[in-house]
């Protein structure tokens, strides 16, 4: 597992015949280390490897938050679509008229006051005009 020497892998022997006659230290296959080698390499995975369990609860919040909130948040945001095509199509053209017909009639109210108050400067000036040739 650690370690910089060389190792042979578990059950295997070195090569026979010619080069290195050493045999693998934890014997064959079937022998009492090789065994609890193999029972290490099974606790080590349950206690010290999570991905499973990580792997699993990710699973299971990604169903639970799909058929639990997924759908509400579906209805949510057709609702919101319906609300917005209904205020586009509907709403949006009838404020616009209205709009226009309210600021037509003040541009028309407007226009009228303005006109008055030209009158009523024009007497004014008039007025004083008459004043200032009855004075002189």
């Amino acid at each position: 597992m650690s370690g910089g020497g060389t190792e042979t892998p578990v059950g295997c022997e070195a090569t026979p015949g010619g080069g290195d006659k050493k045999k693998d230290s934890l014997g064959t296959a079937g022998s009492p280390a090789h065994l609890i080698i193999k029972d290490l390499g099974e606790i080590h995975s349950r206690l010290l490897d999570h991905r499973p369990v990580i792997q699993g609860e990710t699973r299971y919040f990604v169903k639970e938050f799909e058929e639990k909130r997924g759908l509400r948040e579906m209805r949510v945001l057709e609702n919101l679509k319906n609300m917005i095509h209904e205020t586009n199509e509907h709403t949006l053209p009838k404020c616009r008229e209205i709009m226009q017909d309210n600021l037509n009639q003040v541009l028309q109210r407007l226009q009228a006051a303005s006109d008055s108050v030209c009158r009523l400067q024009q007497r004014e000036q008039e007025q004083k005009k008459r004043e200032s040739t009855s004075r002189g």
